[in-house]
């Protein structure tokens, strides 16, 4: 009884390295295009959920807001939560602000609102002038960033 095993050549053994690398890439690259996509629905969803949330949130601050003082009609603020106090301390409008603070701002009726939720007190009203992008220049001389 005699068996006689195959032989491995030079040829067969680089034929096979590549087959076996070119399915494990292909297998790799699949994989990643899975994870992609997966993470790319998955982001879009929590989009539209921050949307919805924000939208919500920024109805209720207007409604608490909206008890408080008479608000300008027609036009949906757009909404700012101050984080760092310690940077906007060189602008006036901001000099009673605390970290939670919310600035509500309406750029058609050119009102910046200064809102404080820990105690449903507004903090600050003044009229502004949309400067650059993410700026505000209140009356006379006073330039928020927020």
């Amino acid at each position: 009884m005699n068996l006689k095993l195959p032989s491995f050549t030079k040829k067969n053994i680089l034929t096979g390295s590549v087959i076996l690398a070119v399915i494990l890439i292909l297998g790799g690259f699949g994989f990643l295009y899975l994870k992609y996509t997966g993470a790319q629905a998955e982001t879009a969803h929590l989009r539209e959920l921050a949307k919805a949330g924000t939208t919500e949130e920024v109805e209720k601050l207007v409604n608490l807001v909206g008890k408080l003082m008479e608000l300008p009609a027609g036009e949906n603020p757009t909404v700012a939560t101050i984080k760092d106090k310690e940077k906007l301390t060189d602008q006036p409008f901001f000099s009673r602000a605390e970290n939670g603070d919310r600035v509500l701002i309406y750029a058609q009726a050119k009102k910046a609102i200064l809102y404080r939720p820990s105690t449903n007190k507004i903090v600050e009203v003044s009229v502004i002038n949309i400067g650059g992008q993410n700026q505000l220049v209140s009356t006379p001389s006073a330039t928020p960033k927020l």
